[in-house]
């Protein structure tokens, strides 16, 4: 890992690259692939049951060269070697970011500041084992001894977005008796629409925040309390409908949840990372404890791919790259990612989270401002569906958008044609998208002149291609680590620091402040700025309305 001071921009190795775009950004990947027949061949990668086909991206073997010596200059392997060891390379908290060490499943110990963090993370592994078990089988019943049919997530951010996309990635494989529910927005609605028409007797809600004291994660949950009380009657139906995942064995005794349903997760984990942790446990209530240990495996030989392949056959390594060779030198702003599979619907969102959060930073490592951009806005849908709405742009628009096509050789669920026709489409996005249609082509097809200008598509525009046989526990768990590794790669490059997310914590603060100047009668005088000040004065007047 290079030093705090380290400046990419001056680097030897990437201003060969910028040199390198210039002569090469016109290029059209029609003639690249004319020139090769074997292109698709040499910029395939398989590994732990993904392929990654990159070849339809405006680079060759020189660009993939000179990308490789500036993830080498930048330090990338023994940037690696740093996480995986444990050393606390989330400097602005002094922490570790060690959420490999979740799904460490093949053994050994892993340290954080000198002591070995796999036995307690086993122990929680096997706390959420037994409860949930309990809890399918039945044997965990609620205070009027009836069985457990609602399961409700409160959460917010990584609390939230993690176990809400695998539990719908997932669904498949889960308990389909049991009904599964997020709550994150302290809008009212997402909590009254989540318990509208259950039975409170039925309903187990999972609490999750690590200092129990996240604002809206706690409204939620106390408005989740006051509901639950006032059809159960008694403060001893917490103990039966409520656990906690959290760091807070006080605040959450206060709450009334008894200790002994308390999971444990650590300081060294970012939320957004913390799938693996107790913070899915509702997905592990969903899908059972097999199922999540499968997605544990996944997560896991995608780990150990990035930590010992070397840089030029890495999966994350290469997307990271590619990724930066487009921010950086072809300055998209934007990447999009297209799930087509409707179970990974909430994936886009949930990458948002993870890339947006993690590199969306203007300071470097030393402590002053970047001269070079850094973390793309990450947005996408599934496919069919995103075909209807945005593809327009990405084909015949004025912005160059990389896109990351996700797919599936076999369907979860069989039916009909239905699965060929969503590959079909698929395969024939990424073809469309990188070679086009020419005028000459429209003009042998005996378009009319005047429409052949609306009717051309330029190409020559990025994807990536990523396949895998099925979407099951083991493939998310990859795909997700995939992901995780290509972001804390490019955040390497750039030398910012991916695992701290200050930029939050500002908002939060002056709603602190605003809130009582919307809840007492005669507030103090107002001291916002003029247009904040008299947006709080006509709320204060609608209300009265």
């Amino acid at each position: 890992m290079k030093k705090n001071g380290f400046n990419p921009i001056n680097l030897p190795e990437w201003k060969h690259l910028a040199q390198h775009c210039r002569r090469i950004r016109n290029v059209h990947l029609r003639d690249l692939f004319a020139r090769d027949s074997r292109r698709a061949q040499k910029f395939t990668l398989s590994a732990e049951g993904l392929t990654l086909d990159y070849s339809k991206n405006r680079v060759t073997s020189e660009t993939m060269r000179a990308l490789f010596a500036l993830a080498r200059a930048c330090g990338i392997a023994k940037a690696r070697r740093a996480m995986f060891s444990g050393q606390a390379i989330n400097r602005t908290e002094n922490r570790p970011a060690l959420h490999i060490a979740l799904r460490h499943i093949s053994g050994g110990p892993i340290l954080a500041n000198g002591t070995d963090v796999m036995p307690e993370v086993k122990r929680v592994l096997r706390q959420m084992d037994r409860f949930s078990r309990a809890v399918r089988e039945n044997a965990w019943r609620g205070h009027t001894g009836k069985t457990i049919r609602n399961i409700i997530n409160i959460g917010i951010g990584g609390s939230d977005l993690g176990p809400a996309m695998a539990y719908e990635a997932l669904k498949p494989y889960a308990k389909r008796d049991l009904n599964v529910k997020f709550v994150s927005n302290i809008d009212a609605a997402h909590l009254l629409e989540a318990v509208r028409g259950l039975d409170a007797a039925e309903t187990l809600f999972v609490v999750v925040s690590k200092t129990f004291t996240t604002q809206e994660t706690i409204a939620n949950a106390l408005s989740a309390r006051a509901w639950c009380l006032a059809r159960l009657k008694t403060e001893k139906a917490v103990k039966k409908h409520f656990v906690a995942v959290s760091t807070s064995t006080e605040k959450v005794r206060e709450f009334g949840i008894d200790p002994e349903n308390m999971f444990a997760f650590w300081d060294w984990v970012g939320g957004r990372y913390s799938l693996c942790s107790a913070v899915g446990l509702a997905l592990m209530l969903a899908i059972g404890p097999e199922n999540f240990n499968r997605m544990l495996a996944g997560f896991h030989a995608m780990d150990q791919h990035f930590l010992t392949a070397p840089l030029n056959k890495n999966m994350p390594v290469i997307m990271a790259l590619l990724g930066i060779w487009y921010n950086n030198f072809f300055n998209a702003q934007t990447q999009a990612v297209l799930p087509y599979s409707q179970y990974l619907a909430r994936f886009p969102a949930y990458l948002q989270q993870a890339d947006m959060e993690s590199n969306g930073k203007s300071i470097a490592r030393n402590g002053k401002k970047v001269r070079w951009q850094t973390g793309p806005i990450i947005w996408g849908e599934p496919g069919t569906n995103g075909q209807h709405a945005f593809y327009q742009l990405l084909h015949q628009g004025t912005k160059l958008v990389p896109a990351d096509f996700i797919g599936f050789g076999r369907p979860v669920e069989e039916l009909g044609e239905h699965h060929a026709m969503l590959m079909a489409n698929f395969f024939a996005q990424t073809e469309a998208l990188a070679f086009g249609k020419t005028a000459g082509e429209l003009a042998a097809e005996k378009i009319a002149a005047g429409l052949i200008p609306h009717r051309t598509f330029e190409g020559n525009r990025p994807t990536n291609t990523i396949l895998a046989a099925r979407l099951n526990p083991a493939a998310l768990g990859k795909l997700i680590a995939l992901y995780e590794h290509k972001i804390f790669t490019q955040g390497a490059i750039w030398n910012i620091y991916p695992f701290d997310q200050w930029g939050v914590q500002l908002g939060k603060e002056l709603a602190g402040k605003i809130l009582p100047e919307l809840q007492v009668a005669r507030p103090a005088k107002l001291k916002h700025d003029s247009s904040t000040n008299a947006l709080i004065k006509r709320f204060r007047a609608m209300q009265k309305k």
